[in-house]
Order: structure tokens, then sequence, then C-alpha cells
């Protein structure tokens, strides 16, 4: 029985072998039922697969039929295809929206593989999206708009005080625009500090010029795919933000605004800040390629503007593209007039307040700005009005009549202590203390270096969370003082018992730059002299080896920041006296200024008595021959 069975069974010839080899048939026989045993539940197995099978394909084919007899049903009672409606819709769409022939025959492909497939086709809804895409960006509704120069300068004057040189710029474009009738968009890029207006004025822009406003912020983007859009292979893919900017503006030429533009990372996505390069081309923009929509559209009459904080971030190939207006941060008049034209009538309307049951004395104002706030902008200043608007309006909510007048002595019960005294610290000269002047993202800085000498080996340490530049500036800052130890009446080797200390305050805030070379170099001659720094000077420019003094940028935010300091006198390079024309009048008043060459000029102003040589057997090093 078990040589029958085995040999009718389909098993597995070593199994078979293994039976045949078997002595005992009680071995044979239950080796059989195993192997039986294990057949049978094969069995079950692929019977229940083959009927789960078979109800699947029956439900789609009854799913199948039912939809067709629907199809009879709704012709038959005389209703419309909603698929060929919707393919009419889209030939209507396309044959309206104005496209290129290029353009136009691709969308009629799509058109056509659409209407070839089945609704229920999941790349039918991808086709339709696209198709949805391209009738619904405009391709040549360009916004109309007649140029009045008078107009656009008379709102660009009621929105924003001062921004003299960004107006200026606004109005010969639209003077150039009003002749020439049609010219490729500029590239403005707004620089400065945060506060100043560079947001703000873009909308100011756009109503001058009587077109459509669009924001994009690029803060934090790390990703191509955000500016140049998906491929479409992707699930969910959709164009970058450029294309949504244009469809959202609903016309080919918007003023469209890329804000932080110096906030854009990259990573292992692409690098975002490349993918504008094309967007952001006067010469080429005019066939800007999206992943998404993988045809050209044409850029070159949107007006792009840019914001950024620091040019130092932008990628060069990026920044020569753009045209950058600086903007320098306020002056306290400015800022004033500012909080009394723009902020104050502002705060009031937010608070529900009328003009009849406050007012806001003129002092005061300037009490806010002087103790309160200390930016480049207005942001802050905003906020300190705010908080005292909210204060007067809890008292006039709790039932209080009379009319509120804001002093200066009602500012204190405002807003607390005053936050914020003057910056200059120093109340006589001191040896090794001297006062230099920075730029940062937030406007002009007025740092203290002190530099302080113990006994050592010559060691130069440097402190004060410092940048590598301006590491290097102090190392610069101590050859240089080396080098020239007969002239400033030092010993030969006058550094080599001691270790030079320099240390910038505040030391949680990061600091770089070489503008702080010469205050360095001032500050180590000062120590090692022991002749005291005058108190009101302060200074700013970089120094090299041989004690020349070098341009510097942010001279208007860096004497700014010196007159709010209250010093009198302030050392800047030769080279920079050209930026004196951007400086308001009245600071060039308050302050006096001495543009030097060299180091030697800048020791004879900034310390209280000029090194006298030493005495040595070698002939010393000789002052610059310009100075001869």
């Amino acid at each position: 029985m078990v040589n029958s069975v085995t040999q009718a069974i389909d098993f597995k010839t070593i199994d078979k072998q293994q039976i045949l080899e078997m002595v005992s048939a009680a071995d044979r026989l239950q080796r059989l039922s195993e192997l039986l045993a294990k057949e049978i539940r094969i069995l079950e197995i692929s019977q229940k697969i083959s009927s789960q099978t078979q109800e699947r394909v029956s439900k789609m084919t009854k799913e199948a039929i039912l939809r067709e007899q629907m199809k009879s049903i709704e012709e038959e009672l005389g209703g419309a295809d909603t698929e060929h409606q919707e393919i009419r819709e889209f030939e209507l769409k396309i044959k309206k929206a104005g496209m290129s022939k290029e353009v136009l025959e691709r969308a009629r492909k799509e058109l056509a593989r659409l209407a070839k497939m089945s609704s229920y086709n999941p790349e039918a809804g991808y086709i339709r999206n696209y198709l949805e895409w391209l009738t619904d960006l405009p391709w040549r509704n360009e916004k109309k708009s007649s140029v009045d120069l008078k107009k656009a300068e008379g709102i660009l004057e009621e929105d924003h005080y001062g921004l003299k040189k960004v107006k200026e710029r606004i109005l010969e474009y639209l003077a150039v625009y009003k002749l020439a009738g049609k010219m490729r968009g500029p590239i403005l890029c707004f620089v400065g500090p945060p506060g100043t207006g560079k947001t703000s004025i873009g909308k100011s822009i756009a109503r001058a010029l009587g077109r459509k406003f669009i924001k994009v912020s690029l803060g934090g983007i790390r990703d191509e795919a955000e500016i140049r859009g998906h491929r479409r292979t992707y699930v969910g893919s959709m164009p970058g933000r450029v294309v949504q900017g244009i469809k959202q503006a609903g016309a080919t030429n918007p003023v469209f605004m890329l804000d932080e533009i110096d906030k854009i990372g990259a990573d292992y996505r692409g690098d975002p800040s490349a993918a504008l390069l094309e967007a952001l081309d006067p010469e080429q923009n005019e066939g800007f390629s999206d992943h998404y929509l993988e045809v050209p559209y044409d850029l070159s009459n949107v007006m792009f503007i840019t914001t950024a904080n620091i040019l130092d971030t932008i990628p060069p190939a990026l920044r020569d593209r753009l045209e950058v207006i600086r903007y320098p941060g306020y002056t306290e008049d400015e800022k004033f007039h500012i909080a009394k034209k723009f902020l104050i009538p502002k705060q009031m309307e937010n608070h529900g307040l009328k003009g009849d049951k406050i007012e806001f004395e003129d002092e005061s104002i300037r009490a806010i700005i002087r103790g309160y706030t200390r930016e480049a902008g207005v942001r802050n200043l905003e906020r300190e009005v705010s908080a005292v608007f909210r204060k007067v309006a809890r008292k006039i909510a709790e039932g209080e009549t009379k009319k509120f007048t804001i002093t200066v002595k009602d500012i204190h019960g405002f807003l607390g202590p005053i936050k914020f005294l003057p910056i200059l610290a120093e109340k006589e000269d001191e040896i090794g203390m001297v006062t230099g002047l920075s730029v940062t993202e937030a406007g002009g800085e007025v740092l203290f270096i002190e530099v302080t000498l113990m006994p050592g080996k010559g060691n130069l340490i440097l402190t004060g969370q410092l940048g590598d530049v301006m590491k290097e500036s102090g190392q610069a800052a101590m050859s240089y003082v080396r080098s020239r130890w007969a002239s400033l009446g030092l010993k030969e080797n006058f550094f080599q018992k001691v270790d030079v200390h320099v240390h910038v305050p505040e030391g949680a805030i990061p600091k770089d730059g070489p503008s702080a070379g010469i205050a360095l170099t001032t500050a180590i001659v000062s120590a090692f002299t022991k002749v005291s720094v005058h108190k009101e000077v302060a200074m700013t420019g970089e120094v090299t080896l041989r004690g020349r003094v070098l341009e510097i940028g942010g001279l208007k935010e860096k004497v700014l920041a010196a007159h709010r300091a209250g010093v009198k006198i302030v050392i800047c390079p030769a080279d920079n006296e050209k930026d004196m024309e951007d400086i308001p009048d009245y600071v060039q008043k308050d302050l006096k200024f001495f543009f030097v060459k060299h180091m030697d000029e800048v020791l004879k102003v900034a310390l209280i008595r000029p090194p006298q040589p030493a005495s040595r057997k070698s002939v010393p090093i000789p002052p610059p021959a310009y100075m001869a």
C-alpha cells in the first residue's frame, strides 16, 4: 500500500527515495502520513487563494458592467457626458489663454491624452491638474497702467519718510518706462537693517506703478524645487514659488518681492539661490523653465525686488544680477518724524483711540527714542508707542473721560525704567581703552576695546567672541606695534616678558570684520606706552602691517552710532571721505572728522600725547613719505 500511494502522488524524488529505503513498515507509514498531511494543507491554501481571486475578478467585472450601464442610462435620459464636457471646457480655456505656439502644442497634446483615458485612471488626475495650471496662468494678461510721475512721487512720499535714494531710483525707472513704453524689469535689492521699510516700500512701488504686488518669503528655504517646482513624476508635485506668485497675481507684469534672499540655505536637495539665477537675469528670464510646467514662461515684464539684511551670504553670481540699494538706518530726527507722521496715527487707529482723546508731546517721542530703543529701524519704537496706547486704552475703557497728554514724566510710568542709558560709558581718558565703530545686521554699533598687560611670554590673547577676520586684525595690529617699537618709544624686547590680553566687551555678541584694525592698534600702543586715549574719540578703519589705513564700508551707519554715543571726534580712512555726502548735515556739524592714511596720524589724534621715539644705536624706522 505504501509503495502504491507513494508512486501515485507527485512527491519530490528525494521524499520517494527516503520511503523506499526504509525497512520498518511502521516508519514507512508514519513518513507517508506526514507527506500526505503537507500536501493536503498546500491544496487547501491554493483553493482559498483561487476562490479570493475569482471573487475579486467578479467584483471588477461587475463594476465595469455597472459603469457602462450608468453611461447608457445617462445617454438615454439626455444627460450630458461629464467627461466630454470637461474636455470641451479645457479646449475653450486653452483657446482663451493666449499661449505661445510651443505651449499651445503641449497643452493640446496633454488634452488629447486625457480624452483617451478613463476618468478612473489615476494618471488622469495628474494631467487634469497640469492642464488647470497651464490654463490658469496669465500668458498675455498684462495689467495696463498709465505712468504719472507726480502721482507716483506723491505716493512714495506719503507712505515713507526719507529714503531719498530709493525713491529717486524708482522715479528714474518710471521715467524711462514712460518714454520707452517697455523695458526689461530691473532686479532691485534692498539691503539694510531690520525695520527700515524694505518690505513696505515694495507695496508703495506697486501702488505707484498701478500693478499687482506679490511677496514670497525665502527665509529658511533649502529645497531647489521650492523655486523651480517639482517634476510631474512625483505625487503631489506642483510649480515653484515664482510660478505660483504669477498665478496669484493674475498678470504677467506684477511687482514681485523675494523677501529675505540672504537667508536661503543649501543642502542635499539642491541650492535654491542657484535656481534663482535664471529667474533674476534680465537677459534670459524671458524663457524661465519650471520643472512642473516643462514649458518656457516669460518673466521679463515682472519687476523683481529682493530684500536682505546683509550681502555677504548672497552668492557672488546671484549678487551680480542685483542692483543694490542700501538702507543705512534712520537718524534720531528721522525716527521722530516717522513716529509722528506714521506710527502714532497707525497705533491710535489700531487701539480705537481718537485724536481728541490723546496727544503725544514731541519731547515724549524723543524720550522714547533715546531711552527705550536702540535700533537702526523703527520696529521697537512702534512697539513702545503701542505699549503706551494700551495703557491709555485701558484707562479709557475703565471710564476715564479726560484728554490724555503724554508728557516726558508720563513715559516712565507707562514704560517703566529707562532701558538704554547713554552709550558713552567712559567718564575719563584711560590707558588701553579705545572706542571703535562697527556695523551689524541691526545697524551701526559702538565697540569698546580693552587691552591689558600682564607678566608672561609674549602671547596675544583675544576674547569677546571675535570672528576669524577680527582675530587676524588683532594679530596684524600686534605685529605693527612690534615692528615700530623705536618710533613708539619702546624697548626692543618690550613684548618678550608680557602677555597682551585684548577684550571686546559684550562677549555674548559675535563680532567680526577688519574695520576695528586701527582701534585695536591704538589700544595696544596705549597699553605699552602708558599714554591715555581721548575719551571723546571713536575710530574705524582697517590697518596693514605697514601701518596704512584702508577703506571700510558702512560709514554712515558707524557715524550715526558714534553720534548717538555722544563722541565728538571720529577718525576715518581718507578713502572714505567721499561717503560724507550721505551723512546728514546736523550730524556733520556735531562731530569733528579726521581722515587719515597712516596709523601715525591716528595716534596723533587719539592719544593724549604722541609717542616719543626711543634712543637706540641703529637708525629708527622713518615715517611714510607723505608725512615727511
